[in-house]
């Protein structure tokens, strides 16, 4: 249920949390994560002294995963076993970046999970705001994201309580999306800290330090994260990155060079002929060519 880095909160099957430790073989297998062991994770535990020890990790359906910040070469496990990703974004204070929507998504559906965009602080925005906040739920909407507008502070939250019925979700955003804010209005059995907004640079300041799962109720779950700068993607090649565009994923496969084109220049390429018809958003290709060719737009 949480992990604070040297302890982990398990909830047994009985319904009891139990505090617990990771037995030491568990951390020498050579897996290149900075968290072996995941908020979400299924896990055997042995109890010595009311004190829990994590045994064994079972296989996972799916995790979120982004390149450490702290680790090179390693990978920083978000949540595992998760239903849906639900990343909450703003188009000011502070601004997401449509590079970084684009890269949490592709995280998500390189492993096929749902994927929903929450627009939040809809009460703040400008006319030109809220049309350019249109634009994007028309388009995320398009390539098969669930995606709506939302003001944390002044809407019923009853359209989101319905999205997480049932399911586990993990959750994610910049600091200062409202994040907090909203899962407090979600639950009254949650009490998450919220920051504020730094005036000098208009970001949000940190308040969630681990990743935390709250249960709603017997089968609903929501997985709390810490706000993230930016995204990084992790072990995606070149040719495999243009599967985990959903607008992409049919047409690249009329391709002259079927697999092994990119999408750049090659000849007869499917892919470019689509972005000149209209077919595959300016905005959606430029962030395909960050990941490709590795430039940074992550934030």
């Amino acid at each position: 249920m949480r992990s604070t880095g040297s302890f982990y909160e398990v909830l047994a099957e009985n319904g009891t949390t139990y505090n617990c430790r990771v037995r030491g073989k568990i951390r020498l297998e050579g897996i290149k994560e900075t968290n072996p062991v995941a908020v979400g994770d299924d896990v055997l535990m042995d109890l010595e002294n009311d004190v829990g020890v994590i045994t064994e990790i079972f296989s996972r359906t799916n995790h979120m995963l982004r390149q450490s910040v702290k680790k090179t070469g390693h990978s920083h496990v978000l949540a595992a076993n998760i239903d849906q990703a639900m990343l909450i974004a703003t188009v000011a204070m502070p601004r997401t970046s449509l590079g970084f929507i684009d890269r949490f998504m592709v995280s998500a559906e390189s492993f096929r999970i749902p994927q929903v965009i929450i627009f939040n602080k809809r009460d703040l925005l400008s006319p030109q705001d809220v049309q350019n906040v249109e634009g994007l739920i028309e388009l995320y909407t398009g390539i098969g994201a669930t995606c709506f507008s939302i003001s944390a502070v002044n809407d019923d939250v009853e359209k989101l309580r319905k999205l997480l019925q049932n399911k586990t979700t993990l959750i994610a955003g910049h600091s200062g999306v409202g994040k907090s804010t909203l899962l407090n209005r979600i639950s009254t059995t949650i009490d998450q800290a919220i920051g504020d907004i730094s005036e000098f640079s208009e970001k949000g300041m940190h308040t969630t330090t681990f990743a935390e799962m709250f249960q709603l109720d017997e089968k609903t779950f929501v997985i709390d994260t810490p706000g993230v700068k930016e995204w990084g993607l992790v072990d995606m090649n070149q040719q495999e990155l243009s599967d985990y565009f959903p607008e992409m994923r049919e047409i690249r496969l009329h391709c002259k060079f079927g697999s092994k084109c990119i999408h750049l220049n090659e000849p007869k390429c499917a892919v470019q002929d689509a972005l000149k018809n209209g077919m595959i958003a300016e905005s959606r290709y430029s962030s395909y060519l960050s990941m490709v060719l590795g430039e940074d737009n992550r934030k």
